[in-house]
Parts: structure tokens; C-alpha cells; sequence
């Protein structure tokens, strides 16, 4: 089960080194090569074992908290994970273009087009996702479930008969993602949102597309720190970006991949 986790880890370079973190309401942020961010955990235990020790600490050290069951301090990693994975250097070795150049758009709208017809789930409720319903078969689980929602527990009844699944990033921190996955083995499964690790190595597992996230403006660290949250981080310095299996440039660290 922990293998996809044993993967981020050993994806990060071992010499790099946290030199900043902020840990805001909505988001957290860690700096070494790059600003990784990953959400705040909704629920779960807010205290860190190791505050105060953070900066200075060898990424891929901090890295291996992904497996903890405190989600604050699993999302702290995640977002350490992607301070390293989540680059403009390496969004350009990985697909061909700068981040500039990618679509500014969601995955629900870029890839709108794919789900006409089709059965959709998407875990986690997203702004704005209701506008799916009129052109796909449309059910959305969240652990909080509101009006019209599936709680998460119908993703075991309603996951295998998708055509394609819509994972929230954030389901690395709550260790569900490896379940979800196994659920959706026959489905297009798009991994979404600022929390995502852009690394090819998640296509060995089942997933056909990233789309994630590079932070771009050093901006985002105000906005973070005076408890900015919600889409509003793309007007602060935070960049979509999407990487297809199906377009991924540099298969070094990537294995079998799955094309959408």
C-alpha cells in the first residue's frame, strides 16, 4: 500500500535543503528548489513534531512524514515533495513547454470535451463542478458530503463502473488514494488540484493525467501567510499545469504509462 508514497520519496533529490515554510489556513508552503504548496488538512491532529526544526531539514527527510497519519504533518510533506517536483525547469524537461505556455484553465473545463456522455466522478467537491452534470453522468463524493453529493464511503459501489475518475491531490495526505485508485483501475484517472506531485512516476499506478500545479511568484507567500485560500492562489503567484501520459517527454524515472 505504500508504495506510490515510497515513490514521491524517492523521487526528491537527497541534497536538498528546506530554507522556508509557512503552514496558513488554506495552504501550506515549503521552499528548497522551488515553492511547493499542498492544501490544509480540514481535520485531523494540528500539531507538528517537529516545529522549529523545519528549515534546515533535508527535503527528502521531511519527505517521509508523507506516510504519516497526522495530516498536518503529511500535507507539510507533500508540500516538501513538490518544492522539488513541482518546477518551471522541470514542467519544461517533462513536457516540451514553460509553464507560461500551459492552459490557463482547470481539468474539469480543459478536459470537458472527454466526459460528453460519459460516466465522471470526481472526488472532492470542486467550485463550479455542477456545469458537468448537463453534459456527462455526473457524481461527486466528498468526505463532507453537501446537496446532491455521495459520502466517500459509495466510491467502493460507484468507482468501478466509471469512465473516468477525477481524484483530488489531497487524498495522498488521507493515505485513501491508493484504495481509489484500485477502484478506478478501469477508468481515465486525472490526479487534480495545486497538491499534485507533476512526476511521471505516478503513471505506473493507474494515473493517465497531473494536473497540478507550479508556484511561479514569490507573492503566494503573503497571500498564504495572511490566510489566503480557495482559487484565489492563481491570481497569487500559483500556475496550472497539466501532464498527460500520453505527452510526457523524459521517460527516466517513468514506468509503463497509460495513455489517455
Amino acid at each position: 500500500m505504500w508504495e506510490i508514497y515510497d515513490e514521491l520519496i524517492d523521487a526528491v533529490p537527497k541534497d536538498l535543503k528546506v530554507s522556508d515554510c509557512c503552514m496558513g489556513l488554506n495552504w501550506i508552503l515549503v521552499k528548497s528548489k522551488a515553492t511547493g504548496i499542498a492544501m490544509t488538512p480540514l481535520e485531523g491532529h494540528g500539531s507538528i513534531n517537529m516545529a522549529g526544526n523545519i528549515v534546515g531539514m533535508g527535503v527528502q527527510e521531511l519527505a517521509q512524514y508523507i506516510k504519516s497519519w497526522n495530516n498536518f504533518e503529511a500535507a507539510l510533506a507533500l508540500a516538501a515533495i513538490n518544492s522539488a517536483l513541482n518546477t518551471e525547469e522541470r514542467v519544461k524537461q517533462l513536457t516540451g513547454r514553460s509553464v507560461s505556455s500551459h492552459p490557463r484553465s482547470n481539468a474539469f473545463e480543459y478536459y470537458r470535451h472527454l466526459f460528453l456522455s460519459k460516466k465522471v466522478a470526481v472526488i472532492g467537491h470542486f467550485p463550479d463542478l455542477e456545469s458537468l452534470s448537463e453534459i456527462c453522468e455526473l457524481s461527486i463524493l466528498e468526505r463532507r458530503p453537501g446537496h446532491k453529493d455521495f459520502p466517500d464511503p459509495a466510491c467502493e459501489y460507484l468507482l468501478p463502473l466509471q469512465d473516468y475518475v477525477l481524484i483530488t491531490g489531497t487524498t495522498l495526505i488521507n493515505k485513501t488514494l491508493p484504495r481509489l485508485l484500485e477502484l478506478s483501475k478501469n477508468s481515465t484517472v486525472i490526479l487534480v488540484g495545486p497538491s499534485t506531485p507533476l512526476t511521471p512516476r505516478l503513471f505506473a499506478f493507474g494515473i493517465s493525467t497531473l494536473a497540478g500545479s507550479v508556484i511561479t511568484d514569490s507573492k503566494v507567500w503573503n497571500f498564504v501567510r495572511q490566510g489566503g485560500g480557495g482559487m484565489a492562489i492563481f491570481q497569487h503567484g500559483c500556475s496550472m499545469v497539466k501532464i498527460s501520459s500520453s505527452e510526457e517527454k523524459d521517460t527516466t524515472n517513468s514506468r509503463t504509462a497509460v495513455t489517455v
